[in-house]
């Protein structure tokens, strides 16, 4: 073991150190204790014998990206430990070269260890949180096999329209709360997840019987959230929680009135729901799905402005007209 590395070995966190191919070159006593793998049994592994399968695909994407040109990544990591029991663990790898040679050094932090009073930045606490409730999402919608990227374009689009709408209406909405509305928007139909797939992915029209459970979904979503909140003693999710649940309940609420659970109207809706919900259905409409062609963006934005004053903002819709139009990015 060259000498550099060895001092990686003899940091208070897990620390596995592997090839460019993966292969596990070392690791400290640290991890052996958080896992229960001995060195002796690990070393001249994948570092995949720790997958657990729940970590979303896009994770492990974005990280091939970044390393592949000898680039830092960090992100959340859904692993499991020798005895099978699962470790959320904060993860960040550095390439290092040494005498001609690439290395990934990993340190990860158990995200059920860190200590009261642990400062954390707010870049980092940002992206913590999104990855935690991007795991979330993924996990409670995993049945259907698009949906990873439809939330990822929704969580996308929730942030470019919120800072160009808060840059040309001069809201002054602070970075903390466009950060935290983007990494929400993610979670918004988790209460998919309780509704039967024989109703949920029918592909002929539904029974005014079944058109009334596909809208209990929003409710569950918050039931969802609520029992994590419960349970949740920590300031560090809490906010993105609770407008999680703005975002979960609200989505369906429309303009008019005419919208669902509630059947809140205007500004009774939260404002982070009334952009998603406008998010969500542009996505939707702009997306290919099994049972449906994709619109164009012409189709889908004019399909907007005839909603204005109906399902949507008035407001909101010509500033996301606006921002589409004036968009040269493919993704919008």
């Amino acid at each position: 073991m060259n000498l550099a590395l060895s001092y990686f070995l003899m940091l208070a966190d897990a620390v596995i150190i592997t090839d460019t191919h993966h292969k596990i070159v070392e690791v400290n006593k640290k991890f052996e204790e958080v896992t229960g793998y001995k060195r002796d049994m690990i070393v001249g592994l994948q570092a995949g014998i720790l997958k657990s399968g729940l970590t979303p695909k896009k994770t492990y994407t974005q990280m091939k990206k970044e390393l592949g040109p000898k680039n830092p990544w960090s992100g959340v990591f859904i692993n499991r430990k020798r005895n099978k029991e699962l470790w959320h663990s904060y993860i960040t790898i550095t390439p290092i070269e040494l005498e001609d040679q690439w290395y990934y050094v990993g340190v990860f932090r158990d995200l059920g260890q860190i200590s009261d009073g642990v400062y954390v930045s707010e870049n980092r606490k940002s992206k913590i949180q999104n990855e935690i409730l991007r795991v979330l999402a993924f996990s409670c919608e995993i049945r259907d096999p698009g949906i990873e990227e439809h939330l990822d374009r929704v969580q996308d689009f929730t942030n470019k329209f919120l800072r160009y709408h808060n840059e040309t209406h001069g809201l002054s909405l602070s970075e903390e709360y466009i950060l935290q509305i983007t990494n929400a928007s993610i979670m918004h139909d988790i209460g998919k997840s309780g509704i039967p797939e024989g109703i949920l992915y029918k592909p002929g029209k539904l029974t005014r019987y079944e058109r009334r459970i596909i809208e209990m979904h929003p409710l569950i979503g918050v039931d969802i959230l609520n029992k994590i909140l419960n349970e949740l003693d920590d300031e560090l999710f809490r906010q993105e929680i609770h407008i999680s649940k703005s975002i979960v309940e609200y989505h369906h609420e429309k303009w008019d009135g005419s919208g669902y659970p509630h059947g809140l109207k205007g500004n009774e809706i939260p404002f982070e729901a009334q952009v998603v919900s406008i998010v969500d259905v542009y996505d939707a409409l702009t997306s290919r799905r099994a049972y449906k062609e994709a619109w164009s963006k012409e189709k889908a934005t004019d399909y907007l402005v005839k909603q204005k004053g109906i399902s949507f903002n008035p407001e909101l819709v010509d500033s996301f007209v606006d921002m589409v139009t004036s968009c040269k990015e493919a993704s919008l």
